[in-house]
């Protein structure tokens, strides 16, 4: 070091020669050094109004930010027609009495097993209303001597029949109990079927606009609430309701005076059910929102985990999943505030409800009118009465909680595909000449970006196309409308002649293989995920599959075709991943085969061993589209079809052909992709501590000359540009 070298310079260049770093350091203390979470953080809005992902870009910019491309602006105008809506169906009065009527036509098929719970719920109720009566009955002998008969019986075999009695209703509660939880459990089955059913015929559109996780709530947690509140919540509000009814007839037979104390207290009761009920309603649907907000990052985060630990983003995901969990905590606080407040404003109405019942009744009793037993008979109905009216007030709510979820559920199933995947045209066969005639298409949820104008081509049966385009400009959007994932805007696609899009879509993706850039293999062993797309194949069938697909890394396993693949193949490499979805493809035998840049990811060994597998597939009598950037697949093909980045076809020929057109669109794209994998871009080169001081020292020598220099721009040339003008002068140096 120059100052270790020189002690007397020490000093008087301390203050200078670390100004370059101090400039930096200086630009980098600006205002605008907070980091992009924590400014997204001040942004981000309340959690009940927006979803984490509805995001609007926004019309300010900075002058550091990328500039905003026409393509850009016509991304913003998102079109999201097919996003359900987080809360479910609109809701209000009207409309949660409709899906009232909706849940009970739910449990309509079990209409007569729970026809035998309500008639084991009559007999329960009924036994347990007789109590009271029957205490008032036994204190009015105690105190009155001269009765030893009690409705007619002696006490020994009185006590023997109310014995048998509570018994009867012992095992009808019990057998009321198990019938509805059986139903429950066989209503949500049915649900959970049937929605799952209602999504997966779902159109691509409706995947892109939707969040899996939201998708797993409505089938998870919002199905368990609809269906415990049609059946246990139901059962619940009947028996409150019968219990309750019974009570008040009771309680009149026994002293209208005293019941029409009571009556004093329901009116305002009534009324604060009713919007109690209506507020854990809309707190429910606020809570199934951010449950399946929550349920969402924990799948894609969990999902992705090895991901997030690679770039050690553990602590950010857990503070941004227990985010969401507070944000759960805040709505269920809330609940509990008002269910608190409703109820023990209730309950303490019914304590003074109790004590006027004791003031009124103990005059009557001294008075004569009624008889100790008579009192105690009344207040263990106004008991049971009081006990009734809270549970059809949590019976409303949990009924409104229930309606919640339902409407989420409704939703859902109310929703039809576009296009029905099983209507059209039979397709026996998908030989034949492939045809894109003045295809134009956008994506469903960016209508305003073209992807395709006027796209032109014919692809020969028995032919082994490659389709090569910029980034971005719609290779893999081939073969999402081959596999009608999607319908053009305008023209048509055709094979053999016939259009596409008037064919039965299961049947044509029956006829057709795909090998995507990142093979998906599900949770299950390795001939499970071959045997995927034809079921039906024998073992041999699926062990030559995977011999043509060159998996001998099977053998390497000791459980060979039985080795669990574990959650999206994640006990696998790429390369044998890859190797299955070929295998997978092979064993289909299809008529079309499409390959999406299926080695883009591997490494040279992999490469070479898929290509090798590719090449058996080659050599079939199918159609084969590949859907690539690589030079060795390119080069392996008949014809190449050039897309450009207008979305129209530029080129068309063979590698020989086109790649003697220096000036055409195919050379200059190959030209681009070998220059980037050609090395790495030069760069300047980094100044040494030395370097710095002796610039620092020249640039303060020419400051001095130049007086007539305003300070602002001294500042700006002597600090902010230092490390880019050493950096061209020993670049300079070195040449």
């Amino acid at each position: 070091m120059r100052g270790a070298l020189h002690p007397p310079q020490q000093t008087s260049i301390t203050g200078r020669q670390f100004s370059v770093s101090r400039a930096v350091a200086e630009a980098q203390q600006q205002p605008a050094s907070k980091s992009y979470l924590q400014e997204m953080k001040g942004k981000s809005s309340e959690p009940d109004e927006h979803d984490e992902e509805d995001h609007v870009p926004q019309e300010k910019e900075s002058s550091i930010e990328f500039g905003r491309s026409e393509k850009a602006s016509q991304a913003a105008q998102l079109n999201l027609s097919a996003k359900l809506s987080k809360d479910g169906t609109p809701g209000g009065t009207a409309g949660g009495w409709r899906e009232v009527v909706r849940l009970l036509k739910i449990a309509m098929p079990e209409g007569r097993t729970l026809g035998y719970a309500f008639v084991l719920l009559l007999v329960s109720s009924a036994i347990t209303m007789s109590i009271p009566f029957s205490i008032g009955r036994i204190l009015d002998m105690s105190v009155k001597s001269e009765e030893n008969l009690i409705f007619g019986l002696n006490p020994g075999t009185f006590y023997l029949a109310l014995g048998g009695v509570l018994t009867v209703g012992a095992a009808s509660n019990y057998g009321r109990i198990i019938i509805l939880r059986i139903v429950g459990e066989r209503i949500v089955t049915r649900l959970r079927s049937r929605l799952f059913k209602r999504t997966f015929i779902q159109n691509a559109e409706f995947f892109d606009a939707n969040r899996v996780g939201d998708l797993i709530s409505r089938l998870g947690t919002d199905t368990t609430i609809v269906g415990k509140s049609i059946t246990q919540n139901l059962s619940d509000g009947l028996r409150a309701g019968v219990s309750g009814g019974a009570g008040i007839a009771m309680m009149g037979y026994v002293s209208w005076k005293l019941t029409s104390i009571l009556a004093i207290m329901f009116p305002p009761v009534a009324i604060g059910a009713f919007f109690y009920g209506r507020a854990i309603r809309n707190l429910s649907r606020k809570i199934q929102k951010n449950l399946g907000t929550l349920t969402k990052i924990a799948e894609e985060r969990l999902g992705n985990v090895r991901t997030s630990q690679a770039f050690t983003g553990e602590v950010q995901e857990v503070h941004r999943y227990n985010t969401q969990v507070r944000k759960m905590f805040e709505l269920g606080k809330k609940e509990a505030l008002i269910s608190a407040t409703f109820f023990s404003t209730t309950g303490f109405m019914g304590n003074l409800t109790i004590l006027a019942l004791l003031y009124v009744g103990g005059g009557m009793v001294k008075s004569g009118t009624i008889s100790i037993g008579e009192l105690t008979s009344f207040l263990m109905y106004t008991a049971y009465a009081g006990s009734s009216l809270f549970g059809l007030s949590g019976f409303y709510s949990e009924l409104m909680k229930g309606v919640g979820a339902a409407s989420r559920l409704f939703e859902l199933q109310d929703r039809k595909p576009t296009t029905s995947p099983t209507i059209g045209s039979k397709v026996i066969s998908a030989r034949g000449p492939i045809e894109f005639k003045d295809v134009a298409f956008s994506y469903p949820t960016r209508p305003a970006v073209k992807i395709f104008k006027n796209l032109t081509f014919k692809i020969e049966q028995g032919s082994n196309i490659a389709i090569v385009a910029p980034s971005g400009a719609g290779k893999s959007t081939v073969a999402q409308l081959l596999l009608r994932f999607y319908t053009p805007n305008s023209g048509v696609i055709t094979i053999n002649g016939n259009d596409i899009t008037k064919m039965n879509a299961k049947q044509l993706r029956r006829k057709i293989g795909y090998v995507g850039q990142e093979p998906v293999l599900f949770s299950g062993t390795i001939a499970e995920n071959i045997a995927y797309g034809r079921p039906v194949s024998t073992r041999a069938e699926i062990v030559a599959a995977a011999r043509q697909a060159n998996c001998q890394f099977i053998s390497d396993f000791p459980d060979g075709l039985e080795t669990h693949v574990g959650a999206r193949g994640t006990q696998l490499s790429g390369g044998q991943k890859q190797r299955i979805a070929i295998a997978r493809a092979l064993l289909k035998d299809p008529d079309i085969l499409i390959l999406d840049e299926a080695t883009s990811a591997l490494d040279a060994e992999s490469e070479t061993l898929v290509n090798q597998a590719v090449g058996v597939l080659l050599k079939g009598h199918n159609t084969t589209i590949s859907i690539a950037h690589r030079l060795s697949t390119i080069k392996r093909s008949d014809r190449i079809i050039v897309i450009g980045s207008d979305g129209t076809v530029e080129e068309e020929g063979s590698y020989a052909e086109l790649s003697q057109n220096k000036e055409g669109a195919f050379t200059r794209l190959m030209e681009w992709q070998l220059s980037g994998e050609g090395g790495q871009p030069s760069r300047d080169p980094v100044p040494t501590q030395e370097e710095e001081i002796e610039y620092d020292l020249e640039e303060e020598e020419t400051a001095e000359e130049d007086e007539d220099v305003e300070e602002g721009t001294k500042v700006r040339k002597g600090e902010v540009s230092k490390t880019e003008a050493v950096a061209e002068k020993v670049k300079s140096g070195d040449q």
